[in-house]
């Protein structure tokens, strides 16, 4: 029986949480309780909640936390923004999170989709 894990949108998020956790090691200490927290707890949330909708027992529900996955990965994008503006992300890191926001976003509303044509 497949689950959310066989869902490469599942697999791709949890990458970049790896990735994110990675990258904001470098932040500036003062910024742990901050941005960096804010970046970290949104990028958690993309995969948690895709997990969490496909144990739910209704379509309507799992819908639901996939549009939750796709608001946080709208305020990941939004924190990374701020990263860059403030200069704790390089250019080269920067354009490759969003290059994966993306693929995200789209292997996301992919499934919202299809999940909405399964009622």
């Amino acid at each position: 029986m497949k689950t959310h894990k066989d869902l490469n949108v599942w697999k791709n998020s949890v990458d970049l949480v790896t990735n994110i956790y990675k990258e904001t090691q470098s932040f500036p200490k003062e910024e742990l309780y901050g941005l960096t927290s804010q970046i970290r707890r949104s990028a958690v949330s993309i995969p948690s909640n895709i997990a969490e909708g496909a144990a739910r027992h209704s379509n309507k529900e799992y819908i639901q936390f996939l549009y939750i996955a796709l608001g946080s990965l709208a305020e990941l994008e939004t924190q990374l923004i701020i990263a860059y503006n403030l200069n704790y992300l390089r250019e080269s890191k920067y354009s490759e999170f969003i290059l994966i926001l993306n693929e995200i976003g789209k292997l996301l509303n992919g499934l919202i989709n299809y999940r909405k044509s399964k009622n």
